[in-house]
């Protein structure tokens, strides 16, 4: 299990996730979670996350169907401040917090 929560947090963490991302996201603290991830071979950043990649065209048609941002982030699998970069590095709008689309 370490080894399957190790690579998920490096594919994170190099997708642009921070290390307090992803304590936050999957339960740790924070030194265990910079453990996991030199221990999967990570190779850390001096100073924050990286430029985001714009959330892909079906994340943001979910979002603009109505989904809030952290069920969006659930459905593809990131974090939900992950999830939020990519979609407004992707141009989206943000809804005031708790709005949905119905």
């Amino acid at each position: 299990m370490t080894d399957t929560l190790g690579a998920t947090l490096r594919r994170e963490y190099e997708g642009g996730a921070t290390i307090a991302d992803l304590k936050s996201h999957h339960g740790l603290t924070y030194h265990r979670t910079r453990t996991l991830l030199l221990a999967a071979g990570t190779t850390l950043r001096k100073n924050g996350p990286v430029a985001v990649a714009p959330a892909a065209r079906s994340m943001v048609i979910a979002y603009e169907a109505g989904m809030t941002i952290p069920e969006v982030a659930e459905r593809f699998g990131y974090t939900y401040s992950m999830m939020r970069r990519k979609l407004l590095a992707a141009g989206i709008t943000p809804r005031r917090k708790g709005r949905r689309v119905l």
